[in-house]
C-alpha cells in the first residue's frame, strides 16, 4: 500500500496549500461578507476549510473536454448568504490563482506545476507525479 500512502502524502500537500490561501483570504476579505448563519466563525472548529467565510479546495478532474487535461479543479466558496458580485467573485479567483502560482514550487520543488483558468474553472495540472 505504498501508493496510496504517497497519495494521502500529496493530498496533505495540498490541503497545506489551501489552508494558507484560506489565512490570507479570511484576513484580507472574512468581514467584507456577512457568515452564513449555519456556518461556525473561523478558527472554530479543527479544519478551516469548515469555518470562517471562505472554503478553498480542489477536486481531481479526468480532464475529459479540458484543455489542459487531468489536474484538480479548483473551488473557491463563500459561505454567506449576501449576493457576491462576479467581478468580486473573479477577482478573489485570480488573486487565488497567483497564490497557487507562488506556493506551489514551494510545496512541490521541481514540479513542473501550472495554474490557469481550463473553461470557466481554475486548474492546478502537470507534473502532478507522487515522488518518493
Amino acid at each position: 500500500m505504498v501508493y496510496s500512502q504517497k497519495i494521502r502524502e500529496f493530498d496533505k500537500s495540498l490541503k497545506k496549500i489551501f489552508d494558507l490561501i484560506d489565512d490570507y483570504l479570511e484576513n484580507n476579505y472574512g468581514g467584507s461578507y456577512q457568515l452564513h448563519p449555519n456556518r461556525p466563525a473561523r478558527g472554530t472548529t479543527s479544519n478551516k476549510a469548515s469555518d470562517g467565510l471562505f472554503n478553498v479546495g480542489a477536486s481531481f478532474s479526468a480532464g475529459y473536454g479540458s484543455v489542459y487535461g487531468r489536474g484538480y479543479v479548483v473551488d473557491v466558496d463563500l459561505a454567506t448568504l449576501e449576493h457576491i458580485p462576479a467581478k468580486v467573485q473573479s477577482d478573489i479567483e485570480n488573486e487565488v490563482a497567483d497564490l497557487l502560482r507562488d506556493i506551489i514550487p514551494e510545496i512541490f520543488p521541481g514540479q513542473d506545476i501550472h495554474v490557469n483558468r481550463d473553461g470557466n474553472v481554475l486548474k492546478i495540472y502537470g507534473e502532478l507525479i507522487l515522488k518518493d
